[in-house]
C-alpha cells in the first residue's frame, strides 16, 4: 500500500457527515475546512448566516462538501431542529465537533451574573446539549460515531480575567468524560481537544502587550498557534481508524503550554 493510500485509510472521512457548531468561528472554521478536506460533508452550524455561508462557499472553492445550517446553540429546541435537519437531508450523522465559545474578560469581582451566564451558557450548556442530543443518534445508528468537544488549556491552569470561560471549560472537560465512559460500549467516542492560546474573538480583548510576554513566558515555542495547527489532531479524534481505540481523552495542542513549571 502507498503511503498517501495508508494516511487517508487512517484519516480519511469520505461519505461521512460532520456537525460543526460554532463553525462560523475562527477555530471553527479552520476544523471545519480540515474535516472538509479530509472527504466529509460538514454543516457549518451557528448564528451568523453571512459568516457561515461564506465557510462553505470557501470548503466548495477547495473541491470540498459544506453546508451552512443556524443554530442558537443555547436553545434545546434550536440544536434538536439542527439534529432533525440534518438526519432529514442526510439519514446520518458520523462527527459533531462542539466549538461554540465565548469569554468575558473582566476582572473576578466584576462579572455580573448575565455575562457568567452567558459564557456558561455558551461554553458548557451547548457542549451537553450537543451530546445529549447527537450521541443517542449516532449510537442507534449500530456503526459508531465521534464526539470531538473543545476544550481549553485554562481549565487546568488559573489564569486571570477569564474566571467563566475557565470554569466551563474544565466542566466541558469532565462532562466529555463522562459522556465517552457513558456510550463506549455502543461505539460512540468522545474526547476534549485543549487548544493553548490562538488568536481569536473571544479572547482578543484580554491580550493586551503585558498579557501576551507573560503567555510567551509560559509557552516553550514562543508564539501562538495557528487555527489549522488543530486540524491534526481533531482528525485523529474523529477519524474512526486512527483514534478507533481514543475515547474519554484530552488532547493538548498548546505549544508546551501546560508542561511549563516555574
Amino acid at each position: 500500500m502507498q503511503s498517501k493510500e495508508y494516511l487517508h485509510e487512517l484519516f480519511g472521512l469520505d461519505g461521512q457527515v460532520a456537525v460543526v457548531i460554532g463553525g462560523t468561528g475562527v477555530l471553527g472554521g479552520a476544523l471545519c475546512t480540515g474535516i472538509a478536506q479530509a472527504g466529509a460533508h460538514v454543516v457549518v452550524a451557528g448564528r451568523s448566516a453571512e459568516r457561515g455561508r461564506e465557510r462553505a462557499a470557501a470548503i466548495a472553492a477547495r473541491g470540498g462538501s459544506a453546508a451552512f445550517a443556524a443554530v442558537d446553540v443555547t436553545l434545546r429546541e434550536s440544536m434538536t431542529a439542527l439534529k432533525d435537519a440534518v438526519l432529514a437531508q442526510h439519514g446520518r450523522v458520523e462527527m459533531l465537533v462542539n466549538c461554540a465559545g465565548v469569554n468575558s474578560a473582566v476582572p473576578y469581582a466584576e462579572i455580573s451574573d448575565d455575562d457568567w451566564q452567558r459564557v456558561i451558557d455558551t461554553n458548557l450548556r451547548a457542549t451537553h446539549l450537543g451530546c445529549q442530543i447527537f450521541a443517542p443518534v449516532m449510537a442507534a445508528q449500530k456503526q459508531g460515531g465521534a464526539i470531538l468537544n473543545i476544550g481549553s488549556v485554562t481549565a487546568h491552569l488559573p489564569l486571570s480575567r477569564v474566571f467563566a470561560y475557565s470554569a466551563s471549560k474544565a466542566a466541558v472537560n469532565n462532562l466529555s468524560k463522562n459522556v465517552g465512559r457513558e456510550y463506549a460500549a455502543q461505539g460512540v467516542r468522545v474526547n476534549a481537544l485543549n487548544p493553548g492560546f490562538f488568536p481569536a474573538e473571544q479572547n482578543r480583548k484580554i491580550l493586551q502587550p503585558e498579557r501576551v510576554r507573560k503567555i510567551m513566558e509560559q509557552t516553550p515555542m514562543r508564539r501562538f498557534g495557528e487555527p489549522r495547527e488543530l486540524v491534526g489532531a481533531a482528525l485523529l479524534l474523529l477519524s474512526g481508524a486512527a483514534g478507533s481505540f481514543v475515547t474519554c481523552s484530552e488532547v493538548f495542542v498548546d505549544g508546551g503550554f501546560t508542561g511549563m513549571r516555574f
